[in-house]
């Protein structure tokens, strides 16, 4: 894969910076010589942790600020290359009791930035994180992005307008944005404490704690998995290559699991623990999605991304860094 090395000197702003996949994306921007600035609200609900960023701290900026404040935007987005537009509520279960705030920060914030870079900086790249949950449950696999969509839940329906409000500036206002859709995406600095951000979380912690996984359901829902590493390999690819601008992107994998399978090998990567296989809580059964795995074909044929790393070695690869950080994230 051709690693993008035209950001030297690059001016980067990451919204979410503290959270799990912007950090992971400063570190890497950081080594490949880019400026990088970090917005993130660091309100204790979302991803933003600064441990996220230790070994970083004096190459990178942080700016404690919430999406949601239009006159912190307005002065972030100006001179900027590149905006990581990554800041986002991504619990399918706070959309639906707090939907207003999932409103305010997937939606109209989303909006804000555009308008800040519409006025402010009409050249900067926009990479916009967006999430498969906007399909719903397929109906066929893999998922292509010609797929309809029909989310199941408030996060879905407002990250589909965040991302389309990135198109639409694009085509009418020649704002370049590029928008991935992405799948279950994990590894070290992902929120562990609790399963708002990823299931896989929750069970890491379980397993490093001694605790049984909890697989709901029949366990025989299929998903598929991107390493971090590999989403980031996707973000700047997207953000160097102008063939990107105006298009969504599916993320995804050749290796699919059913949720059984991959709590057994959570187990055996981790030497070690157990798994139980338990009926949906009630909260959860109406938003599930029953089986999902994406097609890239298109980002593959477009920018040549294809994930590196598979599940065995990103799981060792998590597994090791919570054992030996766990305070920071418990």
């Amino acid at each position: 894969m051709n690693h993008p090395t035209n950001l030297t000197n690059a001016n980067c702003l990451i919204t979410g910076g503290l959270g799990f996949i912007g950090s992971n994306l400063a570190r890497r921007l950081v080594e490949l010589g880019a400026r990088v600035t970090l917005v993130d609200s660091l309100i204790p609900e979302y991803g933003g942790n600064l441990f996220n960023i230790a070994g970083i701290e004096d190459k990178a900026r942080v700016n404690i600020a919430d999406v949601r404040d239009e006159y912190s935007m307005d002065y972030l987005v100006r001179g900027r290359d590149y905006l990581f537009n990554l800041a986002g509520q991504t619990s399918h279960l706070d959309s639906m009791q707090n939907p207003y705030t999932d409103l305010e920060i997937n939606c109209r914030a989303q909006l804000a930035i555009l308008e800040a870079c519409r006025q402010h900086n009409p050249r900067v790249k926009i990479v916009f994180a967006s999430t498969r949950q906007m399909y719903g449950k397929p109906d066929y696999l893999p998922v292509d992005e010609r797929h309809l969509v029909h989310p199941t839940d408030v996060n879905g329906i407002n990250k589909m307008a965040g991302e389309w409000y990135h198109i639409v500036y694009n085509n009418v206002y020649g704002i370049r944005a590029v928008s991935l859709r992405m799948t279950n995406t994990y590894g070290p600095r992902m929120r562990v404490k609790d399963a708002r951000q990823t299931f896989l979380g929750i069970w890491i912690k379980n397993l490093i704690e001694g605790k049984p996984i909890q697989v709901w359901g029949d366990g025989l829902q299929i998903r598929d998995f991107n390493f971090v590493d590999d989403a980031v390999d996707a973000i700047l690819l997207a953000a160097t290559n102008d063939n990107a601008n105006g298009q969504i992107f599916n993320l995804g994998s050749d290796e699919t699991i059913n949720l059984r399978d991959l709590a057994a090998l959570c187990v055996q990567v981790n030497d070690g623990g157990s798994y139980q296989i338990i009926p949906f809580p009630p909260d959860r059964k109406p938003i599930d999605i029953g089986d999902y795995y994406a097609d890239y074909r298109k980002i593959r044929d477009a920018l040549a991304w294809s994930p590196r790393v598979n599940l065995r070695e990103g799981l060792t690869r998590t597994l090791e860094y919570y054992r030996t950080n766990k305070e920071h994230y418990w």
